[in-house]
């Protein structure tokens, strides 16, 4: 059986809205929807995406607040006005009657009028010895995240596809030493390799082999196929963005293709293509950072407030047209 936080049992809870992810997104929309005096549950498997790195950054007011800890306050804020917060892993929904039926892990269901998927995406990371072990660190993809922390310092862009070229433009915003290397991307075509050189930006040839670390684990050099180490204080990579979609699916739902991976089809406010199901933050929005992640569960909240609002209004005026 599944708890709350405070030990309550939630075999058979009902909600207005179940919330699948609690992180910016998922915890934004419970606050706005708490506030508007609805039940609301957040189920969250307590995995952000970020909690390799050392700070969430362009957060205003909480400027490197560290992502656990930012999400901890989003969590008492929503708690605060009622929602509760569910340690646990939603593993199956379905449509029941005219909501929606979710099992989770530990053996609990939640029913709820609607449900809204903030379950974020997977990094699929270039299989590269040590770039896993780096990640968050030493080894970036975005220069809004992490660009500030390594400007001025050797950096390396593994060039797995054509947008390497474009984060080694952006990188070199913030550096004077930046290096695209070429690995396993096509050769640059002759205009990009003029822009590439009129900015000062290396480019070496041949795949790489590993990442190296200096004596106390940091990060030190790329070790290339051939033998030849390019020092590096910060690689900067390109994986491949998989919006968890398994939820969505079982309700009938397919990912959509993005170049950089698969999301959930939504609109503006979050709305998808399954009647009763929202989705916001990187579930639908794989280059939401987290002020943008937490505006758009502020954004699906409302929606879904009114949603609500307006069905509620119809079964009232059905009512009184009836009595």
């Amino acid at each position: 059986m599944s708890t709350t936080t405070d030990g309550t049992a939630t075999d058979g809870t009902a909600a207005d809205v179940l919330i699948v992810g609690g992180g910016p997104a998922g915890l934004s929309a419970a606050v706005a929807l708490s506030r508007s005096l609805r039940r609301v549950v957040v189920v969250d498997a307590g995995h952000p995406r970020n909690a390799p790195a050392d700070g969430a950054h362009n957060v205003l007011g909480r400027e490197g607040v560290p992502p656990l800890e930012l999400l901890a306050a989003g969590r008492r804020e929503a708690e605060g006005y009622g929602a509760r917060i569910l340690d646990d892993r939603a593993v199956t929904a379905r449509r029941s009657g005219d909501g929606f039926r979710v099992t989770l892990a530990a053996g609990g269901t939640v029913r709820a009028r609607r449900l809204l998927l903030a379950t974020g995406l997977t990094d699929e990371l270039p299989g590269l010895p040590g770039v896993r072990e780096h990640w968050g660190s030493g080894v970036l993809h975005c220069p809004y995240c992490h660009g500030w922390e390594v400007r001025g310092r050797r950096i390396a862009v593994l060039g797995t596809g054509p947008h390497a070229t474009h984060q080694a433009q952006m990188f070199r915003q913030l550096s004077d030493d930046v290096t695209l290397l070429r690995h396993t991307m096509p050769a640059p075509d002759e205009e990009t390799l003029a822009q590439l050189s009129a900015r000062g930006i290396a480019i070496v040839d041949g795949p790489a082999a590993r990442l190296l670390d200096d004596e106390e684990g940091a990060l030190r050099a790329v070790l290339l196929q051939d033998g030849r180490e390019l020092p590096a204080d910060a690689v900067v990579v390109g994986p491949r963005f998989a919006a968890r979609t398994d939820l969505y699916e079982q309700l009938g739902g397919s990912p959509t293709d993005h170049p950089l991976g698969s999301h959930v089809a939504a609109d503006a406010q979050g709305r998808t293509e399954i009647d009763g199901v929202w989705a916001a933050g990187n579930t639908a929005d794989l280059a939401a950072m987290v002020t943008v992640a937490s505006a758009a569960g502020l954004m699906a909240g409302a929606a879904l407030n009114a949603d609500l609002i307006a069905e509620e209004t119809a079964a009232a005026v059905r009512a009184a047209r009836e009595g």
